[in-house]
């Protein structure tokens, strides 16, 4: 057990019931899925406490020789990845709420001027967007017409916004919020994301809040908002050559 909601552990873990495990030790787990999607043929889960997965898909993994390579282990891996010209992606944080932190949240209730947004928000949403940059809209991917949508309001005006999606159609629900540079450092971020991943869990689904591993910005939101750690998620760069 993680301490995590199961679906975590299911989600990541999935690979292990629909592939073949090639390898297990305590340090690294490698999968052959013929399930995974042929653009992404390569996934690395490095869990805090746990194993490291690697799920490759069967041609991927016949191209690396995996089953006869001489080094099994993450290092040996990502050498036979670079030596196929296989590129990585940065990889993400992961976070979720443990358990704790899950009882803790749902007690608790939205701050002022936070509520859920709806198509009858539109204007206000896209005056948000409007005032921010082309390149946050781009990293925080929030959009009114994701599947829920919490924002902040100074007065009348939307200052922060946070929006999420099931996951991979997973029951997981990843999150991605903005908040508008002038209003940053008042804690409206912390409270539409409290607020969404409330929502979520109530809904039957569980928070998923990622981040690159150099975002200190949102690596502190994480933290403040009661989310933990799980490890991190790293997978082919658009431009590989599986």
């Amino acid at each position: 057990m993680s301490g995590f909601a199961a679906v975590v552990d299911e989600f990541w873990g999935a690979s292990e019931a629909t592939g073949e495990v090639v390898h297990r030790d305590a340090s690294l787990v490698l999968v052959i899925d013929p399930t995974v999607d042929a653009s992404a043929p390569v996934s690395i889960v490095r869990r805090i406490a746990g194993a490291t997965t690697v799920t490759l898909s069967p041609l991927l993994g016949e191209q690396l020789e995996v089953r006869a390579l001489h080094d099994v282990s993450e290092a040996g891996i990502l050498s036979a990845l670079s030596e196929a010209d296989v590129q990585l992606h940065d990889a993400d944080n992961l976070y979720y709420f443990g358990d704790a932190a899950r009882a803790q949240l749902a007690g608790h209730p939205n701050a002022v001027g936070v509520r859920q947004l709806s198509a009858s928000d539109a204007a206000a949403f896209e005056r948000f967007e409007s005032q921010a940059s082309e390149q946050d809209r781009e990293d925080a991917f929030v959009e009114l017409d994701h599947w829920t949508v919490f924002g902040a309001f100074e007065g009348e005006l939307l200052v922060a916004a946070a929006s999420a999606y099931p996951w991979h159609g997973s029951r997981l629900a990843d999150i991605g919020v903005l908040t508008l540079p002038e209003f940053r450092g008042r804690g409206h971020a912390r409270a539409v994301v409290r607020a969404l991943a409330r929502a979520a869990i109530t809904a039957g689904y569980e928070p998923q809040y990622r981040c690159q591993l150099d975002n200190a910005g949102s690596i502190a939101l994480a933290a403040s908002a009661g989310l933990t750690s799980y490890g991190t998620w790293q997978t082919v760069s658009p431009d590989a050559r599986p």
